[in-house]
């Protein structure tokens, strides 16, 4: 059996040979330990959740206690804010009322008015002013005869005695005889009015201060609880306490709820202001006595509600909260505890199947990455191979190893650059050869042609002075000396680019060199409808240059941009200085060049202009290599074209290094 399935995993590829072998290495090991972790994280699932479900249950106990407190401190500090704020009033109060009757005491003494006036306005005086909703102003003697009062002036109140039983009045008249001059004094006591429909005693403040020329106390009075912004204050605050408990769910159908210690419900979803001291559960246990009882716990007791199948088990928290006598309880059924284990037990189960599909898929994806890692490279060697068979030599396996394989590419990639370079050099051998015999034809050329052109140049001169302008000949004579003119300037070209001259180099400012060439160049016929913008770098240090050969340069490049916006447009001429380069840059928004004809721009005789010799850009090009520069162009169809020329700062050094030759 084995030797067929040997034989099987020998006819097979490397891709799946590999995988047959290591899949099962890395699945069934995976499929062990998920079957023994997951079996050993569902019981600690249990256990970690029963845990969980008690301090959530803790927690939410808490809350709720917090809750009540916070809401009872709250209150209290409400209250007594508002207190002492209402002292300040009172003390206010009297100290204005105790000024209004120093006022008829000071015209009482100066003799403008008699005693019984100057207490009259007194009393008229205090009588006006109002404490809250029912208090207000009074004055007595230290015997406790009423001096100033809204319903009982004339009496005799020094035996009044308070809901507690407190001769108030007499510890006032005490106090206010053992007073400093200006000290306010302030009692508090519990006062039922029942003209006022009081029902249950209310705290009343008095602020008061003596008077001793009139032996008056005159006191400023009134309920703490008329002073509250609302009166409903506490109730709305407790009521929406009671929605905020309510409000909170404790697993799906859990709830909190508070009772007193004799089993009234105070807060509860649905049975508010209920007694349940003696309820029972399923199993008739007086749970609501124990708990009661116990004031704090935990307690356990199955329970049916009318819509269960049969009883489940509750599991309730209770906290005592000794300012209000209240027992919060938080409960729960168990079996809503454990539904979320049995929700993690099916994701473990899942999550062991997924995992083990996961890394079987990432296996295998592995494996084929690794065969492809090692069947990779050579297939992109042996296409390469192929293309430099075919005479592509700029190809080159890419290196990113340091293993056998990277050795075998950086050793052809060096074969393969010595291939090019001597393939450049016969080349460049070949079209200096071209180039020598270009030159000793053009010479022959050039003197042939130039001396019969010369006599047709002259002639027709001749004839074009003695024809008048409105000759019918007149146009043909002048067609004739064009045409001639243009001949000569293509001998010209042929022979500026078959022998170009070796360049003078002198010191030369770019930026006036362009300013002038600029300048004549916007007169020539093809740039009058181009805008030429100038935007030169003034630190441009001077360079080393031919000024005639750059000077055709520029308006080779200028007039070229001029042939490219017959319509119009824009050309900017710009100098700049970047990394031991200065730089020109001719760019213009005409028709652009096709990307086709970008590789060839540059190649002798080659043009798209219908009378064009296509040796500009080849000269101009030959010019700036010679001055050891690089020209270079950039443009798209529709928006222009950017001609970049680079020329050294060092240009001269260069250039003597180069040819061998010294200054």
């Amino acid at each position: 059996m084995h030797r067929y399935l040997f034989s099987f995993i020998n006819n097979l590829r490397l891709r799946w040979k590999m995988l047959v072998l290591v899949l099962p290495l890395v699945i069934v090991p995976i499929l062990v330990v998920g079957i023994v972790v997951g079996g050993i994280s569902t019981r600690q699932a249990y256990r970690g959740i029963t845990l969980t479900s008690k301090n959530d249950l803790q927690h939410m106990a808490d809350f709720t206690i917090d809750l009540l407190n916070s809401h009872y401190q709250q209150f209290q500090v409400y209250k007594q804010d508002k207190q002492r704020s209402f002292t300040m009033e009172l003390a206010t109060l009297v100290n204005l009322s105790y000024n209004l009757v120093q006022a008829e005491q000071n015209q009482l003494r100066t003799g403008r008015i008699d005693p019984e006036t100057a207490k009259r306005e007194a009393r008229k005086a205090l009588k006006k002013v109002n404490v809250g909703e029912t208090g207000y102003i009074y004055a007595m003697t230290t015997k406790g005869d009423l001096q100033v009062h809204i319903a009982r002036e004339g009496e005799n109140v020094f035996d009044e005695k308070d809901e507690n039983g407190r001769y108030f009045i007499r510890q006032m008249c005490e106090n206010a005889l053992k007073s400093q001059p200006g000290q306010v004094l302030y009692i508090i006591y519990p006062w039922r009015n029942a003209v006022l429909g009081d029902r249950f005693p209310r705290k009343k403040i008095v602020a008061y201060r003596y008077f001793r020329e009139w032996d008056w106390i005159i006191a400023a009075g009134g309920y703490v609880d008329e002073t509250y912004e609302d009166l409903n204050f506490e109730q709305r605050s407790f009521a929406e306490l009671k929605a905020k408990i309510k409000g909170k769910m404790v697993g799906d159908t859990g709830y909190i709820f508070c009772m007193d210690s004799k089993g009234n419900l105070v807060i509860h979803p649905d049975q508010e202001g209920t007694n349940i001291f003696n309820a029972r559960d399923f199993s008739g246990n007086y749970f609501i006595r124990e708990m009661c009882r116990n004031k704090r716990g935990w307690i356990h007791y199955p329970w049916k509600n009318v819509s269960d199948p049969r009883p489940r088990m509750k599991i309730v928290r209770y906290e005592y909260f000794k300012p209000w006598d209240w027992i919060v309880a938080v409960g729960s059924y168990e079996d809503e505890f454990y539904r979320e284990a049995n929700k993690i037990k099916g994701r473990i189960t899942a999550s062991i199947i997924l995992l083990s599909a996961v890394i079987g898929i990432a296996a295998i994806a592995l494996v084929i990455l690794a065969s492809k890692v090692l069947t990779d490279p050579i297939s992109h060697m042996m296409e390469v191979i192929r293309k430099v068979k075919r005479g592509y030599l700029d190809e080159r396996m890419v290196v990113d190893t340091n293993d056998e394989l990277g050795e075998l590419a950086s050793a052809f990639n060096r074969m393969t650059s010595i291939i090019k370079h001597n393939k450049e050099m016969e080349a460049n051998l070949a079209q200096q050869g071209k180039m020598a015999s270009l030159g000793i034809l053009s010479s022959g050329v050039a003197h042939e042609i130039n001396n019969p052109l010369g006599v047709i140049l002259g002639y027709a001169s001749y004839l074009e002075g003695k024809l008048d302008e409105q000759d019918p000949n007149y146009k043909y004579v002048h067609e004739i000396k064009r045409e001639s003119k243009r001949c000569r300037k293509i001998v010209q070209d042929l022979l500026s680019y078959a022998r170009m001259p070796k360049p003078t180099l002198e010191p030369t400012d770019m930026n006036t060199l362009l300013e002038q060439i600029v300048d004549f160049a916007a007169n020539h016929t093809d740039m009058h409808h181009v805008s030429v913008v100038k935007e030169f770098r003034p630190d441009i240090p001077l360079i080393s240059v031919d000024g005639d050969q750059m000077r055709q340069v520029a308006i080779n490049i200028i007039l070229n941009a001029g042939a490219a916006m017959q319509s119009g447009g824009r050309l900017v001429v710009k100098t700049d200085l970047m990394e031991g380069y200065v730089k020109m840059v001719f760019s213009d928004n005409g028709a652009g060049i096709p990307p086709e004809n970008l590789e060839s721009i540059f190649e002798p005789f080659f043009t798209t202009k219908p009378k064009g010799t296509g040796l500009g850009l080849a000269i101009t090009k030959q010019i700036v290599e010679q001055h050891q520069g690089k020209i270079e162009i950039e443009s798209l169809v529709g928006k222009g074209t950017t001609v970049t020329v680079r020329l050294p700062v060092n240009a001269a050094e260069r250039y003597y290094a180069d040819t061998g030759s010294s200054e």
